[in-house]
C-alpha cells in the first residue's frame, strides 16, 4: 500500500500579515531541518504515491536539500512530486536545479498581479517577478505548474481581479487555486484597521467568487474543487487524497498525518524537531469514518457526495437542487459554484456533521 507524504517546511524570508501557518523567519537550521526531514522519512515503512512540499516557503530549501529529503523516501514510479514556490526566490537556474533534483510539480503563490494588493498581502514579490516565475519554471521543463490567487483582499477590486485573471490563464500554468482570504485571529491583518475597511465586502467577494468560476470555465479550466480549477488531467494529485479521505504522512513542524485510521498532529518546535531521533507527534483523533468521507467528498465538484452513502438526505438534496445550491447526476449530490460559497452551512443542513466527533475529523 502506498500513501502520500506532506513535508513542511517552516521556513519564511518574512511572514505574510494573513497567514497563521507554522513558520520562522530564522532560517539558521535549514540544514539540521534537512538532515530531520530526511531522518524521519527513512523509518517510515511504506511507500509514497505523492509528495508534497508546503510550508512556509520551501523554495527557500536548495536543489541539494530537495534532493537529500527525496532520497530517503521509497516513491512509486511516476508520482507528482510537488513543492510550493514564492516567485521571489525562484529563478530559472534554481527552477532548473529543483526540477533536476526530482520535483516535477510547482506551486506558486502569486496571489494576485496587481502592486497595490501585493503590498497590502505583504508579499516579497513583484508582479513581474510572478510573471517570470511561471515563465522560466516553463523553460525549465516544467509541464505542471500551478498558481494561487487570492479574493478578497485588501484594496481589490473586480476590475483588478479581472486583470489578475486575464494575466495568469495568458501563462503556461495548467493548474490554478483561487482561494477567498479568511481572516485569522491573532494575525497581523486582523488588527490592521486601515487594511481591514479596504477588503471588499462579503457579497463582492462572493460576485468576485462566481465570477472567476465562469472566466476560468471559459478559458480551459475546469473547477474540481471548491477553490482549485485546473486544465484537463492536471488536478493536484496529492490534494485530491485528502479530499478523498486517504491516509498520509506528514513529517515537519506542525505537520498533520492521517496513518492506519488515525490522525495526528507533530510538533510545531523546528529545534525541537532537528534533535529528536524521530519527531514528536499528538494524537488528535480517529479518521476516516462515514461522515467524514462525505464532508470532503462534497467538495468536489466534478462528482461529488453520492446520495447512499450518507441515509436520509434525498429530500434535503431536493431542496438544496431546487434553490440552485446543488445538482444531482448519476446518484450523486454536486455543488453549484453558488452552493460551493456556503458549503459550511450545506454540510450543517444535511446533516453530515451529526456524528462527526465519532467518525471522524
Amino acid at each position: 500500500m502506498s500513501r502520500g507524504l506532506y513535508i513542511h517546511v517552516p521556513f519564511c524570508i518574512r511572514k505574510c500579515p494573513y497567514c497563521d501557518f507554522f513558520s520562522s523567519a530564522d532560517c539558521s537550521l535549514k540544514e539540521e531541518y534537512v538532515k530531520a526531514a530526511a531522518r524521519n522519512i527513512s523509518a517510515i515503512n511504506d511507500s509514497f504515491s505523492t509528495v508534497y512540499f508546503g510550508g512556509g516557503t520551501p523554495s527557500l530549501l536548495s536543489p541539494e536539500q530537495f534532493g537529500n529529503i527525496l532520497s530517503a523516501a521509497d516513491i512509486i514510479d511516476g508520482a507528482e512530486i510537488s513543492a510550493e514556490a514564492n516567485p521571489g526566490t525562484a529563478d530559472k537556474k534554481y527552477l532548473s536545479g529543483i526540477r533536476a533534483a526530482g520535483i516535477n510539480r510547482i506551486s506558486f503563490g502569486i496571489q494576485s498581479f496587481d502592486e497595490t494588493e501585493l503590498k497590502a498581502l505583504g508579499r516579497i514579490h513583484s508582479a513581474a517577478e510572478a510573471w517570470e516565475a511561471v515563465i522560466s519554471a516553463h523553460k525549465a521543463g516544467f509541464e505542471n505548474i500551478s498558481a494561487d490567487l487570492m479574493l478578497g483582499t485588501p484594496f481589490q477590486t473586480k476590475k483588478s481581479l479581472k486583470k489578475s485573471l486575464e494575466t495568469i490563464v495568458s501563462l503556461p500554468v495548467t493548474h490554478i487555486s483561487a482561494y477567498m482570504l479568511k481572516i485569522e485571529n491573532n494575525t497581523p491583518l486582523a488588527k490592521n484597521k486601515d487594511l481591514l475597511r479596504n477588503i471588499p465586502d462579503d457579497d463582492e467577494t462572493a460576485d468576485m467568487y462566481l465570477e472567476t468560476v465562469n472566466f476560468l470555465a471559459e478559458n480551459g479550466f475546469e473547477q474540481y474543487e471548491i477553490s482549485n480549477f485546473a486544465q484537463n488531467g492536471y488536478e493536484c494529485i496529492h490534494n485530491l487524497g485528502y479530499w478523498r479521505c486517504e491516509e498520509y504522512y506528514g513529517i515537519g513542524p506542525s505537520a498533520n498525518g492521517f496513518v492506519d485510521g488515525e490522525r495526528f498532529r507533530c510538533d510545531d518546535t523546528v529545534r525541537e524537531f532537528t534533535l529528536q531521533p524521530i519527531q514528536g507527534r499528538t494524537f488528535i483523533e480517529r479518521g476516516g469514518g462515514i461522515n467524514e468521507k462525505a464532508m470532503l467528498l462534497l467538495r468536489l465538484t466534478k462528482k461529488g457526495l453520492p446520495l447512499d452513502m450518507i441515509g436520509g438526505i434525498e429530500c434535503k438534496a431536493d431542496i438544496l437542487v431546487s434553490k440552485g445550491l446543488a445538482k444531482k447526476e448519476n446518484g450523486f449530490l454536486k455543488l453549484t459554484p453558488e452552493g460551493c460559497l456556503v458549503s459550511n452551512e450545506i454540510i450543517l443542513f444535511c446533516g453530515i456533521m451529526d456524528n462527526i466527533s465519532k467518525g471522524g475529523a
